[in-house]
């Protein structure tokens, strides 16, 4: 098998190991709940395991557009857009915030959580709009900030994110389930804590993380012939890790390395197309020029980076020409790879754990 064929293997394997479905349907046991509501970029398939597992449970799915299909025909669907928000997330915030409020006392709620949910869900606090909220998210994705820092300034402003939803909820018992598209897990950084508890909840809470970029990378690591690295570290501008992972690609011996995280990138006030993926893919493709048998595959694992269709790129050796410097100073990396045949397009994949990034030397 080839350095690119290997690579590509390993990367859809890992994400095909925590795929929304699978890993919610893993983690359901117990009485069917009251009410099932789902939000993120993966509560298409997350809300479709609940289902298939429970029955006719009512259920209120909120998702980004395009990855809602398959659902049945009682599950109410509101599709909004991301990485910025528009009237749809409104509408599917005040939807949570409503289902949240109109349940009754004894009531057991399913909460299923995924990444994306900051942007296609919010309910924003008195003085704020919709345009004042895409204001801001513009100015957090152009910033570089992370996803920590990002997700403070979120909660700031809406009524349902950091344990605001769940404030409302007058019922008995609530269960989380939550796919992790953060550092370390943390449930009150997941969709800016829309799935987080209040403080001293009157209700019985309990929250499990059920799909992660460690099990992800791990299934890689479990599939690969030889593991170099399998380590968690995508955490800086791509400018900056870019030199840092080329040193260890040029040097590397036969094998595979499987890095996690999620990179940043900083954007200029007209970017071109791409995403974070993309650009960090372009920056490597230059640190390794020339070297053979080697390839890098590094994606979003929900399968879009940034406002594109790809989910990333890969790239080798011989994927580098000079014009991809003035593509990088423009934050057009992906018009670039999609002249060299080089990006990830991998459609929705029904799961959201960071970005991954594979690279096997032969």
């Amino acid at each position: 098998m080839s350095p690119r064929d290997e690579a590509l293997r390993l990367w859809h394997a890992a994400v095909a190991a925590v795929d929304g479905y699978d890993a919610t349907a893993r983690a359901l046991s117990g009485h069917a709940p009251d009410r099932i509501l789902a939000v993120g970029k993966a509560a298409g398939p997350m809300a479709r395991a609940a289902l298939d597992h429970y029955g006719n449970v009512p259920c209120l799915v909120v998702t980004k557009d395009g990855h809602g299909e398959g659902l049945p025909d009682h599950a109410q669907l509101i599709e909004a857009a991301h990485p910025v928000p528009d009237e749809r997330s409104l509408e599917g915030g005040a939807a949570l915030r409503a289902a949240v409020e109109a349940m009754t006392e004894g009531s057991r709620l399913l909460l299923l959580v995924s990444g994306g949910a900051s942007a296609l869900a919010e309910d924003p606090v008195e003085g704020e709009t919709l345009e004042s909220l895409a204001a801001l998210n513009n100015r957090l994705l152009a910033a570089g900030l992370d996803i920590g820092a990002m997700n403070a300034q979120r909660r700031k402003v809406s009524r349902i994110k950091g344990g605001g939803l769940l404030s409302r909820f007058p019922g008995a018992m609530v269960q989380v389930l939550a796919i992790s598209d953060v550092p370390r897990d943390d449930i009150a950084v997941i969709g800016s804590g829309i799935g987080a508890a209040p403080e001293a909840p009157g209700f019985s809470y309990d929250c499990r993380i059920v799909a992660s970029n460690r099990i992800a990378r791990d299934t890689a690591a479990h599939a690969a012939g030889h593991v170099i690295a399998n380590e968690e570290c995508l955490y800086d501008d791509v400018s900056v890790l870019a030199p840092r992972i080329g040193a260890r690609l040029r040097e590397m011996p036969p094998g595979a390395l499987i890095l996690g995280g999620e990179p940043t990138v900083k954007l200029p006030e007209m970017p071109g197309h791409g995403g974070r993926n993309q650009a960090l893919a372009l920056e490597l493709a230059r640190e390794i020029a020339g070297v053979p048998d080697l390839t890098v595959v590094v994606g979003g694992t929900d399968g879009t980076d940034g406002p594109t269709d790809a989910a990333g790129g890969v790239v080798d050796g011989e994927t580098w020409t000079d014009e991809g410097t003035d593509a990088l100073a423009r934050a057009d990396s992906g018009s670039f790879l999609e002249a060299r045949k080089a990006l990830l397009i991998t459609g929705p994949t029904g799961t959201n754990v960071m970005d991954l990034l594979v690279a096997v030397k032969a």
